[in-house]
């Protein structure tokens, strides 16, 4: 069984990433953390915070589920999920390049996740 918090690897085009997911308190937060493997000290912190119409724990969702009302709910301990976050926070330019911990608000990238596709 896999310990809360433990950093996992996710490899993406050659490149190995560590990441990991924690809820913390008081202000009800999930935080999803991103680093290259090569450069552990530059990380990306996805921070989805609890809100008007924002779910991020509490029952009938786990550690590591986000959602919105009437949205889908993203699973952040599944690889292919993470894999998503991680390919939007690139193409925004979030990805982390040099020492230090850049921290942004991870719903507007769970939004373009969940926007329906069109037909």
């Amino acid at each position: 069984m896999r310990r809360d918090g433990a950093l996992r690897q996710l490899t993406v085009d050659g490149t190995v990433w560590l990441w990991n997911v924690r809820h913390r308190h008081p202000d009800c937060r999930t935080v999803l953390t991103l680093r290259r493997a090569e450069t552990r000290h530059a990380q990306l912190r996805l921070v989805f915070r609890d809100g008007p119409g924002r779910i991020v724990a509490g029952y009938p969702f786990g550690l590591g589920d986000v959602a919105s009302t009437g949205g889908d709910i993203l699973n952040l301990n599944k690889p292919g999920v993470v894999r998503r976050f991680l390919e939007e926070a690139g193409a925004r330019g979030l990805l982390p390049t040099a020492h230090g911990i850049r921290e942004e608000d991870a719903w507007p990238l769970y939004d373009t996740l969940t926007e329906p596709a069109e037909a």
